[in-house]
């Protein structure tokens, strides 16, 4: 079957969209800038056969959910194999997070992710952009569709019940 130059102009597209973005996102989840490469790199050879096929409502999330598997495999390949992360950085091995500090962690995380569950639709959305994706204020007004200072509050407000949510906890 011949690929349709619109699937090729759709996809360059969501490639230049989303490769800067995604790259921040990998990198901030997997430590390692040249890792986070390797993985979008991977992340879009996967989901161009699909969205070649047949178009996608949300082709970012798409991309998104797909990179962030397969870098939650490449974490998962790092805990099983402490030989792979000592060649990746011969300092990594001594200066690993004792079991009491990832614990600690995981339950910081848990209460965090669960603060961020009870935010306001409006707040989570904008702060999620914007911690996650790494969009300023003015990306994110466009992608929601609302004013500058409508974003400017909702992030304000958002930070303001995680701040207060995370104190009583």
């Amino acid at each position: 079957m011949p690929e349709d130059p619109a699937d090729r102009r759709d996809f360059s597209t969501l490639y230049r969209a989303t490769l800067a973005p995604l790259r921040r996102y990998l990198a901030r989840l997997l430590g390692n800038v040249t890792e986070a490469q390797d993985v979008a790199h991977d992340a879009y050879l996967r989901v161009y056969p699909t969205l070649s096929q047949q178009a996608a409502r949300r082709p970012e999330a798409l991309l998104f959910v797909t990179a962030r598997r397969l870098a939650i495999n490449r974490l998962k390949r790092r805990d099983i194999s402490p030989f792979a992360r000592e060649a990746m950085d011969p300092e990594a091995a001594s200066s690993a997070p004792g079991v009491e500090q990832e614990v600690m962690a995981r339950q910081e995380l848990r209460l965090l992710d669960q603060a961020i569950t009870e935010l306001p639709e409006g707040c989570r959305a904008v702060l999620l952009l914007r911690k996650v994706e790494m969009l300023s204020h003015r990306e994110i007004a466009d992608r929601l569709g609302i004013a500058i200072s409508t974003v400017e509050k909702q992030h304000a407000r958002a930070l303001r019940l995680l701040r207060t949510a995370l104190a009583e906890s």
